[in-house]
């Protein structure tokens, strides 16, 4: 495992990593032992998440029913992937994360990658602001076979109003525990994505989606499955 996380983090997410439990339960593995080993941090990062939701961030992305707008964006190999011709071929299903720093990220794409042949022929992208020496690491990491896509300075994001800046308190909070997200975005901002999900019809309308500010929760893959189901 190559993280930039404490012994006690890295631990908690091992055990996550190889639980057979839902997808929330694993994250709340990680969460549990951040909030007993660092309340400071978790102090920090719930403040944070607590202005989010206060100003509804995320509430006016693209809603069902309405079109997912297009991107033109680099894989981990650097090969430019449309969404207009991925849907020519099947439904897609968009998965913003913050990064391969996140251990809450790392957990996420791992059971998309658990579940990614039970979706067929549906296609997984995985979207952050990470260069793409860092998009293949967290690939090689979850082997996930789906594409990791570079959203540079989260501007995909910010186009669909999911995008928020980290503030100093929490980015200075990020860094110290070892985590120098501007090096692996390539950019000094400290704009992230909200984690979220799409569903995304043949037709470009989205079927399913999940937002929260909340960067410890995610859309559980049961739901997931359902939704993709729904529109095969």
């Amino acid at each position: 495992m190559s993280f930039p996380w404490p012994p006690a983090i890295l631990s908690a997410f091992e055990i996550a990593r190889t639980s057979e439990a839902p997808l929330s339960e694993r994250l709340r593995i990680v969460a549990d032992v951040v909030a007993s080993q660092f309340p400071e941090f978790t102090q920090i990062a719930e403040a944070f998440v607590a202005r989010l939701d206060l100003a509804k961030a995320g509430e006016t992305a693209p809603h069902l029913g309405e079109p997912m707008p297009p991107f033109i964006l680099p894989d981990q190999n650097g090969r430019l992937i449309k969404l207009e011709e991925l849907l020519e071929r099947a439904p897609v299903v968009v998965a913003f994360h913050r990064g391969h720093w996140c251990p809450y990220c790392q957990l996420n794409m791992t059971a998309l990658a658990e579940v990614d042949g039970r979706t067929k022929p549906a296609q997984i992208v995985a979207v952050s602001p990470e260069t793409q020496h860092y998009t293949q690491l967290l690939k090689e990491e979850s082997g996930a076979c789906f594409p990791f896509l570079t959203d540079i300075g989260a501007a995909y994001a910010l186009s669909l109003n999911l995008a928020i800046w980290i503030d100093q308190k929490f980015s200075h909070a990020i860094a110290a525990s070892g985590c120098d997200v501007p090096l692996y975005n390539g950019t000094q901002s400290w704009i992230l994505p909200i984690p979220a999900v799409f569903v995304v019809r043949q037709d470009g309308t989205i079927a399913a989606r999940h937002i929260d500010p909340d960067y410890r929760q995610r859309m559980e893959t049961d739901w997931l499955l359902r939704s993709v189901a729904e529109i095969l």
